[in-house]
């Protein structure tokens, strides 16, 4: 119950920081990313705060083992940039530029009862569960070509 209660908490103040610094309006986001025309660089100061926060989060993180919900931090294994990280920042940064929306943005406006908010998460959905089926064919392609060359 503690988890379910500090995700929620967290999620409300992620949200509400969204909206009020304007990150859930399309428009304002197409504003910032279109840097040949009409740009609107309020958001670079957004982006510079929560990046500030978010080392000093993580350095108080790191410090301790510990998360608040009492079970052990997990952090990521993986430390290089390869194909696949270059080629989904592409995907991400594709999709941020045609739609003025992102995940965190998606999920408030879908919250909100915006159509655009819900073809958004239905389309991150299918992307989802296309890239979950994506490793396991590609893994049975390379089995498949080992067993007939044997």
């Amino acid at each position: 119950m503690k988890k379910l209660a500090l995700a929620f908490v967290g999620g409300l103040i992620f949200g509400l920081g969204l909206i009020l610094a304007g990150m859930a309006n399309p428009a304002k986001v197409l504003g910032f990313l279109d840097i040949a025309g009409r740009w609107d660089p309020s958001l670079a100061f957004v982006m510079g705060g929560a990046i500030a926060v978010g080392l000093v989060g993580f350095r108080l993180a790191r410090a301790q083992p510990m998360a608040w919900t009492g079970e052990p931090r997990a952090w990521p294994s993986l430390h290089g940039i390869d194909k696949r990280l270059v080629l989904g920042a592409l995907l991400f940064g594709i999709g941020w530029g045609i739609a003025g929306i992102c995940p965190g943005p998606a999920l408030v406006l879908l919250g909100a009862g915006s159509g655009k908010g819900l073809t958004f998460v239905l389309a991150m959905l299918a992307g989802m569960a296309i890239h979950a089926m994506l490793p396991a064919r590609a893994a049975k392609h390379v089995e498949s070509m080992g067993s007939t060359k044997g």
